[in-house]
């Protein structure tokens, strides 16, 4: 009788209109035990496997269900293998509250498209909202609420393996693109069948890891915390997002699993968060060898009180969350405020509704790999290219070539396009390079494949084949890079030259003095100095998912022609590292008539590409930069216009870059800081006006007392086609 009366109260709230969601999460908390709540707090992995040292509970995943110790499941997914087990939470659990399936769906869950990255060099926030909407429908359709995802960790250092996942290495971009993934994954309503929870992560700090090494300390001030780091995050917040993961590094001594001065101070009471904080795989029980806990059950304190709601795989909380609130270690009013914060979220996705309505086979079916997405998956690749090179017009190729070299070992790979965080994607999907080539030519011109060497390793076996091939053709495609394994969490590189022999296979190759066009594919900037002063031509392919070798194929003949920028510095070499744009101005700039002032001895201080940088088949000229004013008040603004002229034979698209620099402040500023952009589609010598405005919130920075404003002063406005290529004027803002 009285599990009857239990139930019949719980329908009758859930099932309740005139109640608010708020009244409804009150309504569970009252009929809950401290081991039920507990529970919604505990996320455990139904599959893969990180292989690190974690408590696990003695019980099978469905009997942990069965009595409520369980809230969330990662890796589990299928509309079949998600129904079964919200049908064990449905009708075993003894207060019937809906399980929520998460996964690192970080671009693309079957349709795999380009890597965050290679997205982000496509300077347009629309494409890249537009990729996360299907990216959600189609893992919507598998039984997915919630994806880990998007990065939106600042990574100036290419050493960090991550640096994939992101957006590259400035915050007024990075925000931009938080907002685009955000909006893209969640959707108009969370309460729709293909929307699905997006999580910003690492929340915070976790791209400026020393040495580039993964999980490493990270020691920064608060002044480059909050202009830099955590900038997208905040935008991801102002966004809506339902919920941030937690990293793994410390700032300052504090690991931000023990953060109450992040986790509480900034994300919920400054910032004004209303989602969960879910740990990031046992960052809880990683604050014993953090040295900040000396067990488990001090970790689960720490992490609670600090505002980690979700214990992800650590079992801190699973183990020791009750025993520290019946002993009243830990207040109950604590647990009952994370508890709320999860319910919250199931509430928004319309679960307590209905449990199932992510669990439909016949939709999953109909979604997974549609025409839709999959042709998504090209637009976007094609896109996300970046021509760095094309000395002499060598691109785009003539689609009557006789004979045609692709080589490399990337060239026929069906792995690597997929890039690091693929979930589902398989390597069946994937059209290579050469496979590109065919669909694209037929059989008017003959494609000759050689592997040639490995990407990693020293054999140089396949050499004579390759040039000999590369003798006979009357053009080489050589695709070199990165395996997909090499740009990825825990893939952090001392060296950022092409792996193994592949350099020495370029030489090689250049020796026959055929045309070369290079096509790297990588996750980070690589060190490509030689390739650069000497092969005519070479495209920045990244990892572009399953439509790869279409998308590099549109682009070398011309069908669409290239419009991606960079988003993250390419050095000459590692030793100039870390090198970005937004950089402060030392007080010894470098003066080639100072002995004594900032520079290598031995090398150039400037960059191999800067950040903005990339090339297209026309050509575009920037004149006639001008200010609608040249003082303004905190109450105006002014108007920088710029006309765009196309000045070559093909049309095109361009990136405008809107730079600012505070001459003088009350703390240093950078050299300059990306304040806006536009892309322009221009024809053959069309010119277009291009319109930015400048407001006082685009001047606004930490002062002296880190308090957020502008200060009175002197500007100075850039405007151009990269970081580096820019013209210039200047205004003065006035209180």
């Amino acid at each position: 009788m009285k599990k009857i009366i239990i139930l019949f109260l719980f329908y009758s709230f859930t099932s309740a209109q005139n109640k608010t969601v708020e009244e409804k999460i009150d309504s569970v908390l009252s009929l809950m035990t401290i081991d039920e709540k507990v529970g919604q707090l505990v996320q455990y992995s139904g599959g893969w496997d990180t292989g690190t040292q974690t408590v696990r509970p003695n019980e099978d995943h469905e009997k942990l269900i069965s009595q409520g110790k369980v809230g969330s499941f990662l890796n589990v997914f299928g509309a079949e293998a998600t129904k079964r087990l919200q049908k064990i939470a449905l009708e075993q659990s003894r207060l019937k509250i809906p399980l929520i399936f998460g996964l690192d769906v970080i671009h693309g869950f079957r349709s795999i498209f380009p890597v965050p990255l290679a997205e982000s060099c496509t300077w347009e926030p629309d494409l890249v909202e537009r990729s996360a909407r299907l990216q959600a429908t189609e893992s919507a359709s598998t039984g997915l609420h919630w994806t880990f995802n998007p990065m939106v960790d600042i990574a100036r250092d290419p050493r960090w393996g991550r640096i994939v996942e992101g957006s590259g290495e400035d915050p007024y971009l990075g925000s931009l693109m938080a907002r685009a993934r955000v909006k893209g994954y969640q959707g108009n309503n969370l309460a729709d069948n293909n929307s699905i929870i997006a999580c910003a992560k690492h929340f915070a700090g976790y791209g400026a890891a020393e040495g580039g090494r993964d999980y490493n300390t990270v020691d920064i001030s608060e002044r480059t915390f909050r202009e830099i780091y955590l900038k997208p995050f905040h935008a991801a917040v102002e966004a809506g997002v339902g919920t941030l993961m937690g990293s793994f590094n410390e700032i300052g001594g504090i690991p931000q699993s023990a953060s109450h001065f992040l986790l509480t101070d900034v994300l919920r009471k400054e910032w004004g968060f209303k989602g969960f904080v879910v740990s990031d795989w046992n960052s809880i029980g990683e604050l014993i060898p953090h040295g900040v806990a000396k067990n488990l059950e001090e970790a689960a304190k720490l992490g609670i009180e600090a505002g980690i709601d979700m214990d992800m795989e650590a079992s801190a909380y699973y183990n020791h969350l009750a025993d520290l609130v019946n002993r009243g270690k830990i207040s109950i009013d604590v647990l009952n405020e994370s508890v709320r914060r999860v319910l919250r979220i199931k509430f928004y996705l319309g679960l307590f509704d209905d449990p199932f309505k992510y669990c439909n086979a016949d939709l999953e079916k109909k979604t997974i790999l549609n025409s839709e997405i999959v042709n998504a998956t090209r637009e976007v690749a094609k896109r996300s290219i970046v021509l760095l090179k094309n000395e002499n017009q060598l691109l785009p190729l003539k689609k009557n070539i006789s004979k045609i070299a692709v080589l490399g070992p990337l060239a026929n790979s069906k792995d690597d396009p997929l890039g690091p965080w693929a979930a589902q994607g398989k390597p069946e999907d994937v059209i290579t390079v050469v496979e590109g080539l065919k669909n694209k030519l037929g059989n008017k011109t003959e494609i000759i494949y050689e592997e040639g060497c490995k990407v990693d390793g020293n054999s140089r076996e396949g050499f004579p084949k390759a040039i000999q091939a590369a003798k006979e053709s009357d053009i080489v495609i050589l695709c070199v890079g990165e395996s997909r394994g090499m740009s990825a969490e825990a893939r952090s590189r001392a060296y950022l030259d092409l792996p193994g022999v592949q350099e020495e296979f370029v030489k090689e190759i250049y020796k026959t003095r055929k045309p070369i066009v290079v096509v790297l594919m990588n996750g980070r900037p690589l060190t490509i100095n030689w390739i650069s002063q000497n092969v005519p031509a070479i495209l920045e392919a990244w990892y572009l998912g399953i439509q790869s070798g279409n998308a590099i194929a549109d682009v070398l003949f011309g069908d669409y022609n290239p419009s991606g920028k960079l988003t993250t510095t390419f050095p000459r070499y590692v030793g100039q590292i870390p090198i970005y744009y937004n950089h402060k101005m030392t007080g010894r700039p470098h003066d080639k008539s100072n002995f004594y002032t900032s520079y290598y001895f031995d090398l150039e201080n400037t960059p191999l590409y800067p950040f903005g940088f990339g090339l297209s088949y026309t050509s575009f000229k920037y004149s006639n930069l001008s200010l609608s004013q040249n003082k303004m008040n905190i109450n105006e603004s002014i108007t920088v216009t710029v006309n765009v002229t196309n000045s070559g034979k093909y049309e095109g698209e361009e990136v405008v870059q809107l730079y600012i620099r505070d001459l003088v402040g009350s703390v240093t500023r950078p050299v300059k800081e990306l304040k806006d952009f536009k892309k322009v589609l221009l024809k053959p010598g069309e010119t277009k006006k291009v319109d930015f405005i400048i407001t006082e919130e685009k001047l606004k920075f930490y002062d002296v007392n880190m308090n957020y404003v502008s200060e009175p002063g002197d500007f100075k406005v850039f405007v151009g086609t990269n970081s580096e290529d820019l013209l210039e004027a200047s205004f003065a803002l006035e209180k």
